[in-house]
């Protein structure tokens, strides 16, 4: 599955490269994002919601296997019927619809799809389908996600959960969607590096070379010096930016889009890590990328939240060399120059749902379960959206990450999910994410001025969102 995930998970590559002055560093430009002539305000509508029971068929949409390999392995009763490519829980069958996210193809796919909700035959309505934190405002601020309430999830079911995850799907005080994880980051590093480096590989010292962005930067010279690089490449640290910025990306009263001075902060030492090779000039899940994460690359570490440590880390450093070693139990994690939270998926009941009791029992054993989400925490490392069972396990003794060379990761998750806020999330953050790093790759690589890649910046957000020209 994680070999899948890579594949299917993957985002688009992100860039840029430098102009005179203080364009070059990341500073004010000429070239200024226009304001939509036509722009309307999006409204969220009244409430209106209509479910029932006794379909027989529940068809729930993914953009990828990662919740589908869950829900195999701990909702109880399910049986695969392979030769379908469906599952059985009891009378039911259960499909799931994989459209992979890029470029917005699962959210067309979906919307096409609950446009035709109210006419659909019955084994043919979506039940249900997952949404990420970019987008979720879109689905939660319409009729298309039904209250958890309505299908019969209660507060004291979600009492334990991250108030961010809940923030995330609530609209006018409806609570449309609810997560099995959340998301905090971490910065994970080399260990073996780190000894070379710096003297030492326990996290608590690390993290003082790393606590905020001059020790980072200067860390990232001493790892030069070494022949070693501070990051694989251009996007590594862009959501420990993009995650603290001052006011959302995109104003939904006027569709005038911020580049944020957290986003040019990005930008700035993005282009600067690039010019002293400080990076490898990597885009996430490329190739190199992915083969820095393994014995064979020589970057130090790695921006990551708590999925793409078990998924995607911990996969690519099971990679062996020529004399076949690897990096499993030799990567540790700290908290790094900031505190921000990178994706994490909610479940959202499809208004029309035939279905309502059987999405309410998946939703509630998926997310609110304190057993289930402390039996996945320890068999798969990803951070559960429990704080009974998170704190359960952060404060046992005798938990460690046999990856993490026993190092009890929880512990320093539980201290950052809390500090996780979602103020400043829109309806169009995907876009304006992938499409930034996109953009600003030329930038980075000296082929386009910072002005240039702003425009082509534009350009490529309107063509996806074409609302905004």
């Amino acid at each position: 599955m994680k070999k899948k995930l890579l594949k299917v998970a993957a985002l688009a590559a992100f860039g840029g490269l430098a102009v005179a002055g203080l364009a070059s560093c990341g500073g004010k430009s000429g070239y200024e994002f226009p304001t939509p002539t036509n722009w309307k305000a999006p409204e969220t509508p009244a409430y209106n919601a209509s479910c029932t029971d006794g379909g027989k068929v529940v068809n729930i949409r993914v953009w990828n296997d990662e919740f589908i390999g869950l829900f195999k392995k701990y909702y109880p009763g399910v049986v695969e019927v392979k030769e379908k490519e469906e599952y059985k829980v009891g009378d039911i069958t259960v499909k799931f619809n994989m459209v992979a996210n890029k470029e917005n193809a699962y959210q067309n796919a979906l919307d096409l799809a609950l446009d035709k909700q109210a006419t659909a035959a019955a084994d043919d309505k979506i039940d249900m389908f997952l949404m990420e934190a970019d987008y979720a405002l879109k689905y939660v601020n319409s009729n298309a996600t039904l209250d958890v309430k309505d299908i019969g999830l209660t507060d004291n079911d979600t009492k334990d959960m991250y108030q961010y995850t809940k923030d995330v799907a609530t609209a006018n005080g409806h609570l449309k969607g609810v997560s099995w994880q959340a998301t905090p980051g971490l910065f994970a590093y080399r260990a073996d590096i780190a000894k070379e480096v710096l003297g030492t590989d326990d996290p608590t010292e690390v993290q003082k070379h790393l606590s905020d962005w001059d020790k980072f930067d200067a860390t990232a010279a001493k790892m030069k010096e070494k022949n070693y690089t501070m990051l694989a490449g251009f996007d590594d640290s862009y959501r420990t930016f993009s995650n603290n910025i001052e006011a959302p990306l995109v104003d939904a009263k006027t569709g005038k889009l911020n580049l944020d001075p957290q986003i040019d902060k990005w930008i700035k030492q993005t282009k600067e890590y690039t010019d002293k090779g400080y990076n490898k000039k990597a885009s996430l899940w490329d190739d190199t990328w992915s083969k820095e994460q393994t014995i064979n690359g020589s970057t130090f570490g790695f921006f990551y939240s708590t999925w793409g440590i078990n998924f995607t880390l911990a996969g690519n450093a099971e990679v062996k060399n020529n004399d076949g070693k690897n990096l499993v139990g030799q990567y540790r994690v700290c908290e790094g120059p900031a505190s921000y939270f990178w994706g994490g998926t909610w479940l959202a009941a499809a208004n029309g749902t035939d279905n309502k009791s059987f999405v309410a029992d998946l939703m509630k054993k998926m997310t609110c379960d304190a057993t289930i989400a402390e039996q996945i925490t320890r068999e798969t490392l990803d951070y559960t959206n429990n704080k009974t069972a998170m704190n359960k396990i952060a404060n046992d003794k005798t938990y460690g990450s046999e990856f993490l060379g026993g190092q009890n990761h929880v512990a320093l998750f539980a201290q950052a999910a809390g500090k996780i806020k979602m103020d400043k999330i829109t309806n169009w953050d995907q876009g304006f994410n992938e499409q930034i790093q996109g953009a600003f790759k030329d930038y980075f690589n000296g082929k386009a001025t910072y002005d240039e890649a702003k425009e082509a910046f534009y350009k490529k957000f309107v063509k996806i969102y074409p609302e905004f020209e």
